[in-house]
């Protein structure tokens, strides 16, 4: 069935409460608002009626910000009547189809689309352990139930961790150990990270966590945690060994390549030493 698509002024649309979708700026947004420059708004935005008058968005926060930065007063939108859980689900879905989702985002998003599941009565007791709400909402996207759940307990990380990990700072499995510290250890660990500028590895994080159950877990400990020297700290150059294995006769191994790599790298910089002295 065709939607009626309606121009709405922009003043009337308010943002989804507590969407967890972040705005996007760089590139991303400026590819989006030369498109709107060029070809209009060419899909529509979905929103429900709210309160004295005015829209709620349910799919196209992005756009309507694009369309304010660009000083354009009404866009095309399309009108459904749903209630706060049908709003929450249809949002959580229209965004999570976006690409480079960050982690904080997809953890936020799924766990409104689980507790508005469950409010509407779709649990496991209801319809079957064989369809647990975590199953269903894995069911529309590319994790498993037990993913979505990992990503779930990210919310229970605080603020200046979560950013760590929407940063790539803190690895996702790892984070997904902190997220059972409680919160003052959180706090304490995130002031840690930044003094010593290191980041928890994966068996860092299992360790800390067992301290923190344990009721061992101190300044003093996560200090000595960190300090450790981890390998995902220093720096690394890598190739695959598919993109190389073409200049190197066939009978090479690995750590052949690897010697003949640094063997010519040192020839070329004693090369570059002597064309600075010669052009001297």
């Amino acid at each position: 069935m065709q939607e009626n698509v309606k121009n709405i002024n922009i003043d009337l649309l308010i943002p989804f409460e507590n969407h967890p979708f972040k705005k996007r700026n760089g590139i991303e947004n400026e590819e989006l608002k030369e498109s709107i420059q060029e070809n209009g708004l060419l899909q529509p935005i979905i929103v429900r009626s709210f309160s004295a008058g005015t829209y709620e968005i349910i799919s196209g926060h992005r756009r309507v910000e694009a369309c304010k930065e660009l000083r354009i007063q009404t866009v095309p939108a399309i009108v459904r009547e749903m209630t706060k859980d049908e709003a929450v689900i249809a949002m959580v879905d229209s965004n999570l189809q976006r690409e480079h989702l960050l982690p904080s985002e997809k953890a936020f998003a799924y766990k409104m689309k689980l507790e508005a599941m469950k409010h509407q009565g779709k649990t496991s007791c209801q319809i079957g352990a064989k369809s647990r709400t975590d199953e269903q909402i894995a069911e529309t996207v590319n994790d498993s139930a037990r993913q979505v759940q990992r990503y779930i307990r990210l919310t229970h990380l605080i603020p200046e961790l979560l950013q760590l990990v929407d940063e790539e700072r803190i690895a996702f499995t790892p984070a997904v150990e902190l997220s059972y510290l409680p919160e003052n250890e959180q706090k304490i660990l995130a002031e840690e990270i930044e003094y010593t500028d290191a980041t928890p590895s994966l068996s860092q994080a299992q360790r800390l966590r067992k301290y923190s159950e344990q009721g061992r877990l101190s300044i003093g400990t996560i200090f000595a945690v960190l300090s450790e020297e981890k390998p995902n700290q220093k720096e690394q150059v890598k190739f695959k060994t598919e993109d190389i294995r073409k200049y190197f006769p066939k009978s090479y191994t690995s750590l052949d390549m690897q010697k003949t790599i640094i063997t010519l790298l040192e020839k070329w910089q004693r090369q570059r030493v002597r064309n600075r002295g010669e052009a001297r």
